[in-house]
């Protein structure tokens, strides 16, 4: 990037908006379209393009980052815990130096909901594996005294009484709380996009995507501004902005951690916590250190894993989507060369045809649906009284009129889904220790692809034609965890990362890291500040 855009200049676009971030500091997200710490359309960087298109979006150019020599460095979150554990930095610099980066790159990727910059210096020291980094909350999670406003414009958010019990594990790793990250609306999106609102950008090209639902922490963690993030997954929202942005995104078996508050309120609960990451070792650390704070009795033990594993493994390479969305040549590519390095660590890797029951997809959408349906129908009574469901997106409301065409069949998909994920992945898990997969059945798409904009129709179908391989690991419970591919001929457009995907058995979260750690080791992936 160009000098004025990765330098904290004084009087650059970076240090001028700082005085509206922190004159909104706590509050709500201010009017549901304009949230604190946000420039406008032209703010930031973004404002230094002397060529943008027509329809609004940034001309091409460089990556937007934040690394530079500060207290940060190019650190990920293991290194900056041990730095402070050796007292050679303190977590009152670490937050320091994390606020200044937000603040460099918030202008332009628009990924902050709800900013808490001072809230390191009134909680004082904090103890945990990983304490001093600093990291910020998906905002559909509570963080008592902070409003939750789950990216919908159909409610103003309460201030939330008390942490979500989540928060607890969360911050019981000693992590230090910067503020909380947007997400598209109850995280129905594939994109963090908005009817009224500026869209999340990706840092690795501002024109792109950053995936969804958790977009906000994704562009925050590949920005640099923070090294690893809240995230959580109900379809594939930790692992698709991981794929996106060129990070590790895990999504645990369901009951590795503690249960989320709305997930374990639903018919299927296929939402599970986690984080997003620039390091295999992040999220590693951070599944052991929460397991301190809590552990499933009913699952086996994670502890740290630390590095590659011995064992040699079956694996199941699963290149065609089961819901029969076709994968594009990038895609395609990028899981052969995962599968090729794979080979040549020593396991043994095959094709393999997930034996999935073609009504599958219908079903999740009727699921789906059934989400929209319960936000919109309880919203007086979960998120406000002044809820107005005419003002939720039109991904909301189509998803919603979609149940309710498909309401008397509620009993028997939400038995077909069981039955389907269970026999499938239980048939494959017999035959494979670990399946390969895409992230996502093609490569990320440009901003406005996926917006609520879009005739709902034709959005769906974009929709399945994109996240056609994850949702079944939500609805199984089983761990699945996103990582980058190496580069590959054809390269995807604007030089985009890839995603590959692993997925194994419940609770087997280690033999899933173990295998990130070697294929991280074999072929490193790239690093946004140095394209």
């Amino acid at each position: 990037m160009t000098d004025d855009v990765t330098e904290d200049r004084q009087d650059g676009p970076a240090a001028r908006a700082r005085g509206a971030a922190d004159s909104k500091r706590g509050t709500a997200a201010g009017k549901r379209g304009a949230p604190a710490g946000r420039g406008g359309p032209g703010a930031g960087a973004r404002a230094r393009d002397a060529a943008a298109p027509a329809d609004g979006t940034p001309a091409d150019r460089a990556r937007v980052h934040a690394f530079r020599d500060d207290a940060l460095g190019a650190h990920d979150a293991v290194a900056l815990a041990a730095l402070v554990r050796a007292g050679e930095v303190g977590a009152g610099e670490l937050a320091r130096a994390a606020v200044e980066r937000i603040r460099l790159v918030e202008p332009e990727l628009h990924a902050v909901a709800v900013p808490a910059y001072d809230t390191y210096e009134r909680d004082g020291a904090a103890t945990g594996p990983l304490a001093g980094v600093p990291t910020l909350l998906k905002d559909n999670t509570d963080y008592g005294g902070l409003p939750t406003g789950h990216g919908s414009a159909a409610f103003t958010p309460r201030t939330a009484p008390r942490h979500a019990p989540f928060t607890r594990q969360f911050l019981s790793t000693g992590m230090t709380f910067l503020g909380k990250t947007r997400l598209p609306e109850f995280g129905f999106n594939a994109s963090t996009e908005y009817e009224n609102d500026e869209p999340v950008r990706n840092p690795w090209h501002p024109s792109y995507s950053p995936g969804g639902s958790s977009g906000g922490s994704a562009a925050l963690v590949a920005s640099g501004a923070v090294p690893i993030a809240h995230a959580n997954d109900g379809g594939g929202s930790i692992r698709i902005p991981a794929a996106c942005c060129g990070l590790v995104g895990l999504k645990p078996t369901r009951g590795r951690v503690v249960a989320n508050e709305t997930g374990r309120r639903l018919p299927i609960d296929m939402v599970g916590d986690g984080v997003l990451s620039r390091s295999v070792r992040d999220t590693a650390a951070f599944l052991a250190a929460a397991e301190r704070h809590w552990r499933n009795p009913r699952m086996p033990p994670l502890g740290l894993v630390e590095g590659p594993g011995s064992r040699r493994l079956r694996i199941g390479l699963v290149a065609e989507s089961p819901t029969g969305a076709p994968t594009d040549a990038a895609t395609r590519a990028a899981v052969a060369a995962v599968a090729t390095a794979l080979e040549g660590q020593g396991h043994a890797v095959e094709p393999y045809a997930l034996p999935l029951d073609g009504r599958f997809e219908q079903d999740f959408i009727s699921y789906w649906g059934l989400l929209a349906f319960l936000a919109g129908a309880g919203g007086r009574f979960v998120y406000d009284r002044h809820f107005d469901g005419r003002r939720m997106d039109g991904l909301s409301k189509g998803l919603r009129a979609t149940y309710l065409r498909r309401m008397h069949t509620t009993p028997a998909f939400l038995r077909r889904l069981r039955r389907a994920a269970d026999e499938a992945y239980d048939a494959a898990l017999t035959r494979y220790d670990v399946l390969l997969s895409p992230v996502l059945a093609h490569t990320t798409p440009r901003l406005g692809h996926l917006s609520p904009n879009v005739p709902y129709e034709e959005l769906l179908n974009r929709l399945r034609a994109y996240v056609a391989f994850t949702p079944i690991n939500n609805i199984n419970g089983s761990p699945a965890v996103s990582l980058p591919a190496p580069a590959t001929d054809p390269a995807p457009a604007g030089g985009m990362p890839v995603g590959v995907m692993l997925s194994a058995a419940h609770g087997d979260e280690r033999t899933l890291l173990e295998l990130a750690f070697a294929l991280e080791a074999d072929r490193p992936w790239r690093r946004i500040q140095d394209v």
